[in-house]
């Protein structure tokens, strides 16, 4: 499938040529100004433009603006200009506000200015491979993460996974903007407790008190959490909101010193209210009294954020009880919830109740069977 090529200007003689001379080489779409380009770029978000070519003297929006705000809406779309007004100033301000790949002056040969736009073209497969490349590597990355985490920390892994459905919730059905890099920091949350050796893991769920050392290694695994993340492109953010999990609005909580109030980023404000509703639900349902739970300590909680989630979330709450169903563990699949905690005959905690669970997981059970038993039947929802 060929490449959409937009052609913007106000002469429509010149759109009729360009049609003629260069519409059986690209799928071309033309605009007679720039806010019918800018509308046309902001409608193609399924099947974006590779180039742009925009005149520079349209009426109502020039050239350079209409380029830079397609620059903002569609940033890997390649932005050219075809202008009568080739003097020094209009290049500089093209290629510093609009920041354009190719430069042309009327009157542009055909054969000349299908080439560059083959350019064009080659530079946006370019960047949209790097970027797919660099998406699926990012994507692998976190899911390594995230098994990691889920088998050192079962119960943490469960609240991770419950926090990033409620972000999902959130900014779909919601409306709350689309933040990836929260819902990253959701599904990271208990990639720090990797570093907490296993036995004070169970002790912290257990509820059993920990030691002054075991609680300072506890504190400090949103610092963990930050260093293992900073590593990964692009993550910088999500690191910094990982650190910042814990850090309460009225400067309570971990680092110490840490910002207060506004000054902390708005996700980790976001994440600080959903982990600790997911604390508060004990792995069960979520429920009214959940939120009761964080209204004792209201003040650590940015009080309109507060709101807007309690808002949110609470109209997700079911009045009927799902129905449960109970399943020997080779009739696990993925994608079931389980309701139970799946545990070895011993005891051990393998997986946690309310957990989805993935393919890995399934892989891991099924050797893990080879060797240990299990306690059975689990109950699973319907």
């Amino acid at each position: 499938m060929a490449e959409r090529v937009l052609l913007a200007d106000d002469d429509p003689h010149l759109l009729s040529a360009l049609r003629r001379q260069l519409g059986e080489t690209f799928d071309l779409t033309t605009a007679a100004s720039g806010g019918e380009a800018i509308k046309c770029v902001q409608g193609a978000a399924e099947r974006p433009f590779a180039v742009v070519v925009c005149d520079m003297r349209m009426p109502g929006m020039d050239g350079i603006e209409t380029l830079k705000k397609i620059r903002e809406v569609a940033p890997e779309t390649v932005r050219m200009m075809l202008t009568g007004n080739a003097d020094q100033q209009t290049a500089i301000q093209a290629i510093n506000h609009g920041n354009i790949f190719r430069f042309f002056t009327k009157p542009c040969p055909a054969p000349e200015l299908e080439e560059g736009i083959n350019d064009g073209i080659a530079q946006f497969r370019l960047v949209t491979v790097e970027r797919d490349l660099l998406e699926r590597t990012l994507a692998g990355s976190l899911k390594v993460l995230v098994e990691i985490g889920s088998m050192n920390d079962p119960v943490g892994h469960r609240a991770a996974e419950r926090m990033s459905e409620w972000v999902h919730l959130l900014t779909t059905e919601f409306r709350m903007p689309q933040r990836w890099q929260l819902e990253t920091a959701a599904t990271l949350l208990a990639i720090g407790q990797v570093m907490i050796p296993p036995e004070v893991v169970a002790k912290q769920h257990a509820g059993e008190r920990l030691t002054e050392v075991e609680r300072s290694i506890v504190d400090r695994s949103p610092e963990a959490a930050r260093n293992l993340v900073a590593n990964i492109p692009r993550l910088e953010k999500v690191a910094e909101i990982l650190y910042l999990q814990d850090r309460g609005y009225d400067g309570s909580g971990f680092p110490a010193d840490g910002p207060v109030g506004e000054a902390i980023p708005y996700d980790a404000r976001v994440l600080k209210i959903l982990k600790d509703l997911a604390v508060a639900t004990e792995g069960g349902p979520l429920t009214r009294a959940s939120f009761a739970v964080l209204d004792k300590n209201a003040a650590s909680y940015d009080p309109r954020l507060l709101i807007k989630v309690r808002a949110a979330l609470e109209s997700t709450i079911s009045a009927s009880a799902p129905k449960i169903i109970e399943v020997p563990l080779s009739a696990l699949r993925v994608g079931q919830t389980i309701l139970s905690d799946i545990r070895q005959s011993n005891g051990h905690l393998v997986l946690a109740a309310n957990t989805k669970v993935s393919e890995a997981q399934i892989e891991r059970l099924r050797n893990l069977r080879k060797i240990f038993t299990f306690v059975e039947p689990i109950k699973v929802r319907v």
